[in-house]
C-alpha cells in the first residue's frame, strides 16, 4: 500500500507498545514521509512515551481498512499546537489547541496483519511487543489481567523518568483493577460499541 515501508525484526517481548488510530491516509502519510504522529492534549493516553506505536486503520482505508498493518518506533515527542503541524489547515476550528508530536522512526510493516474483528470502534490502548508478535485479532492484544497492573508500573515508571506533562495525574490514580483498566485505555476501547471510528478526529 505504502512505499519505502520498513521489514525488519519485530519488537521485544517487553516493549512497550501503544495502540493508536490511524483515521487518513493522509496522516499515515505524514508518519511515513516526515515521520510524526499527532494527538489532541484533551484526549490523549495517559503516558506518551512507550517504545512503539501500533497504528488501528479505519474504514477510510478501504479494502486494508479495521486492521493493524504497521508500527513505528517512538524517537520523542513534544507538545504544540495543530496549528503549528497542519500550516494549510490554520483554520481549523482546533487550529490553537494543544497537540502531542510524537516523533517517529521508519514505519514497519507486520508479517501478518492483526483483524479489529468484531471490534471496529478502537481507541488507544496499551499492549507489550510479546502480545504485539503473537496477535492474529485485536482482542489478542489485551494483557491477561494478572499482567496488567505489572504494565501500567512500567508505563507510569517511563512516564516519570521522561517527565511527562502530566506526570502529577499519573501518580495521583488509584491501584484498584478498574482504574488500571481505564488506565491502560480498556474500558474505552472496548464498551462503546462496534461502529468503525472513521469521524475520529486528530
Amino acid at each position: 500500500m505504502f512505499n519505502n515501508i520498513k521489514s525488519q525484526r519485530l519488537p521485544a517481548d517487553s516493549a512497550l507498545i501503544m495502540v493508536a488510530v490511524m483515521p487518513a491516509l493522509r496522516d499515515m502519510e505524514i508518519a511515513r514521509l516526515f515521520g510524526w504522529y499527532r494527538i489532541p492534549l484533551r484526549s490523549a493516553p495517559k503516558v506518551i512515551s512507550v517504545d512503539y506505536i501500533a497504528f488501528y486503520q479505519t474504514g477510510a482505508f478501504l479494502e486494508k481498512k479495521w486492521i493493524i498493518e504497521y508500527f513505528a518506533p517512538v524517537v520523542g515527542h513534544e507538545l504544540t499546537t495543530r496549528k503549528e503541524l497542519l500550516h494549510d489547515e490554520s483554520d481549523h476550528p482546533h487550529a490553537h489547541e494543544a497537540y502531542y508530536k510524537i516523533q517517529l522512526g521508519q514505519l514497519v510493516r507486520l508479517p501478518l496483519p492483526i483483524s479489529a474483528g468484531k471490534w471496529k470502534r478502537i481507541t488507544f490502548f496499551y499492549t507489550t511487543g510479546r502480545y504485539l508478535n503473537n496477535a492474529r485479532k485485536v482482542k489478542d492484544l489485551i494483557v491477561r489481567r494478572e499482567e496488567r497492573t505489572l504494565l501500567w508500573r512500567a508505563l507510569r515508571e517511563r512516564a516519570l523518568e521522561e517527565q511527562e506533562y502530566n506526570t502529577e495525574g499519573i501518580l495521583q490514580m488509584q491501584n484498584d483493577d478498574h482504574s488500571i483498566d481505564e488506565l491502560l485505555g480498556l474500558l474505552k476501547t472496548f464498551t462503546e460499541g462496534s461502529g468503525d471510528n472513521e469521524s475520529y478526529e486528530i
